[in-house]
């Protein structure tokens, strides 16, 4: 535990911190930080971002327990208020139910997982209804589930409501290929993991979720950089990742060249920043 406790520290305050200093880690490779812009997608959206969500993580935190997929549309309605479009829709989607276990004092594996299987066909409508806020990249649903395409949006709801789909259902889907909603079937055990790692590292916190975001490249594929360019090379840009394990000038240099290359290891940067938050819960020192 830190020597440093936050008692006046909420959930809440924790997961608005977790999205500030995920984007402040330098270098991760691939994504925007506080040393890299894309041409369209700026550090700036990105503390704008956190700051817009804060309302939807209250939502979570709240004791009245407002349903957690309305929690997460209102987060996801207050991040895109900045002129980057989509910063952070997969961060929320882990740090949602993480403030909901947290705010309940159940925030382990085991708890994580009670936040998310007692989540009802309501949540499933309001994860929906976050896909009209902003453009969100995904994999086409299999044939037979065309009708519940994320990218409809609200006008997929009838659909959820006729099969009666649970958001845990709906995540349950795609959690083979997509690293988020495995996190949410799992309960969260790439999170939790890797939270512990951070807590025994040292240093500022900055540079310890640069190492882990680099560790968990490295292990496993990233699904944003499959979707936009195929399995084979998210599968090169892990062993890319990999080979500049430990060495920063090597990260540094990576970090140029997935910009250049156009790759952005998106949900691994969603999973940093739901680590940063059980690592700040825990009492890591900021």
């Amino acid at each position: 535990m830190s020597d440093h406790p936050r008692p006046d520290m909420t959930p809440v305050d924790h997961a608005e911190l977790a999205l500030l200093l995920e984007v402040a880690s330098t270098p991760k490779p691939g994504n925007v930080d506080r040393h890299r812009d894309h041409d369209d997608l700026r550090f700036e959206h990105f503390l704008a971002g956190a700051v817009g969500a804060r309302p939807g993580l209250q939502l979570a935190a709240d004791p009245e327990r407002p349903p957690i997929g309305d929690a997460f549309e209102r987060a996801v309605r207050g991040m895109s208020q900045q002129d980057g479009d989509n910063t952070q829709f997969g961060c929320l989607l882990l740090l949602v139910p993480l403030v909901r276990a947290a705010a309940t004092d159940r925030l382990s594996p085991a708890g994580v997982a009670e936040v998310t299987e007692a989540t009802t066909v309501d949540d499933a409508a309001g994860f929906y209804r976050a896909f009209d806020h902003v453009d969100v990249a995904v994999d086409d649903p299999p044939p037979d589930a065309d009708a519940l395409d994320v990218r409809r949006g609200a006008d997929a709801v009838p659909a959820l409501r006729e099969r009666d789909l649970t958001l845990s259902d709906v995540l349950s889907l795609s959690a083979e290929r997509d690293g988020n909603a495995r996190e949410w079937t799992t309960g969260f055990e790439r999170t939790f993991a890797a939270a512990d790692r951070v807590l025994v590292d040292e240093g500022p916190v900055t540079d310890r979720l640069a190492r882990i975001f680099l560790d968990l490249l490295a292990e496993r594929p990233d699904t944003l950089v499959a979707i936009e360019h195929g399995d084979e090379r998210a599968a090169a840009v892990s062993r890319r990742a990999d080979a500049a394990r430990g060495d920063l000038a090597a990260a540094e240099e990576l970090a140029e060249a997935f910009r250049e290359e156009g790759i952005n290891p998106g949900t691994t940067a969603d999973l940093t920043a739901a680590v940063a938050f059980v690592a700040l819960e825990r009492g890591v020192p900021v």
